[in-house]
């Protein structure tokens, strides 16, 4: 299973863009699957690479999975229902190719 994480663009120059996380450290993020982005970029990163550009919505309910996994790790409480709450409103689909006749 692939966890990525929120960062957002705080400078870019061709394929690579220089990020902040949600814990406030910065990296360099790798460009390529995504293409150029603009500074204030919000992008889902794996493993060095921006996967998917996202919005700021979408950035702060990932983070805050995030942050509760976390927390959750360290043995200490965490709501799940709130971090969670983007799965918890929404019936979940079977994909196209899972699906009967």
């Amino acid at each position: 299973m692939c966890v990525g994480e929120p960062m957002q663009i705080l400078a870019a120059a061709d394929a690579h863009a220089r990020c902040r996380d949600r814990h406030g450290r910065t990296c360099e993020i790798d460009l390529l699957l995504t293409g150029p982005q603009p500074a204030g970029t919000w992008l889902l990163t794996f493993l060095g690479a921006a996967r998917e550009v996202i919005d700021a919505e979408r950035a702060g309910a990932v983070a805050r999975a995030l942050d509760a996994l976390d927390a959750l790790a360290r043995g200490e409480p965490a709501d799940l229902d709130a971090a969670f709450a983007d799965l918890l409103e929404r019936t979940p689909q079977l994909p196209d190719f899972l699906r009967g006749p």
